[in-house]
């Protein structure tokens, strides 16, 4: 029993004297980081009033200010680790070794970090755009420093590693596509009167744009037809829809007007010494 007590009575004065030793060094500590974590709160709110100020992408100002309270807090925690009496030198030569193999194994996400700031930095392409890249398209919905989300017209999402985008070629259509409408025509057409119908339509369409100007003319000379081109510009959120309505109001139209659309015609005749039933195009 003796014992038992005394050696609680030695572990209690080892407790007391490193109490003693290390407690108010430790209060220290608790205080900078704290006045840490404050400050670099308020350091990360002055950066964001002055980057207010300029126009930069959501991603880079986040990644500004976070990279802003990294900062205040490491300075101040080195303050904390001093005051405890840690040695740093060993401490940074370790976290530089499992740096380096931190690094290593994230080579995939660090390289979609770079992309994306080379995506954000360089602009090729903003929120709200129509693109395609890499066998896919769609309407610009996020750009983050790891990928880009695109959204489609049927309302599904493709998210892009920002690495897959960069060095590939890009098709960036802006806030505007062209609809590509053909319609074959009769050749005892009247041309002019097929191509005002065309102009009329396109220009009570209030999907199409009036600028720039909606082109029509004649694109090609069929063996039974003539091909009308129909090009009209509307926004990325109309290019479904337009090219639907464009095409029933001319055949609706043309239909009123006497305007023939010559149906698909391929002439077969029979070659001489051809068997019953066997057809042969000419």
């Amino acid at each position: 029993m003796e014992p038992n007590l005394a050696e609680l009575d030695r572990i209690t004065s080892t407790a007391i004297d490193l109490g003693m030793k290390f407690g108010p060094r430790l209060l220290v500590a608790i205080i900078v980081i704290a006045a840490g974590y404050y400050t670099a709160r308020w350091a990360a709110a002055g950066v964001g009033r002055a980057l207010d100020k300029r126009e930069l992408e959501p991603p880079v100002r986040n990644l500004l200010l976070g990279v802003t309270r990294v900062l205040v807090l490491i300075v101040f925690a080195i303050m904390a680790l001093q005051n405890l009496g840690v040695e740093l030198l060993p401490l940074i030569a370790g976290l530089g070794v499992a740096g380096a193999g931190i690094a290593l194994a994230m080579q995939g996400v660090l390289s979609n970090m770079v992309a994306g700031l080379t995506i954000i930095l360089t602009r090729p392409f903003r929120v709200g755009e129509f693109i395609s890249i890499v066998k896919e398209e769609g309407v610009v919905a996020e750009i983050s420093l790891s990928s880009t989300t695109l959204s489609h017209p049927d309302r599904s999402r493709v998210v892009i590693p920002n690495r897959r985008i960069v060095g590939e070629i890009l098709h960036n259509y802006g806030l505007i596509r062209q609809v590509q409408v053909e319609v074959r025509v009769a050749y005892d057409t009247d041309l002019n009167q097929a191509l005002a119908t065309i102009r009329e339509l396109l220009q009570a369409n209030p999907r199409v744009l009036k600028d720039p100007a909606p082109p029509s003319h004649v694109v090609q000379l069929a063996d039974s037809s003539v091909t009308i081109g129909v090009y009209p510009w509307v926004n990325v959120s109309d290019y479904g829809p337009a090219g639907g309505e464009i095409n029933k109001a001319i055949v609706e139209t043309f239909r009123a007007r006497g305007i023939v659309i010559p149906p698909p015609r391929r002439d077969v005749r029979l070659l001489g010494g051809s068997a019953p039933g066997e057809l042969r195009a000419a």
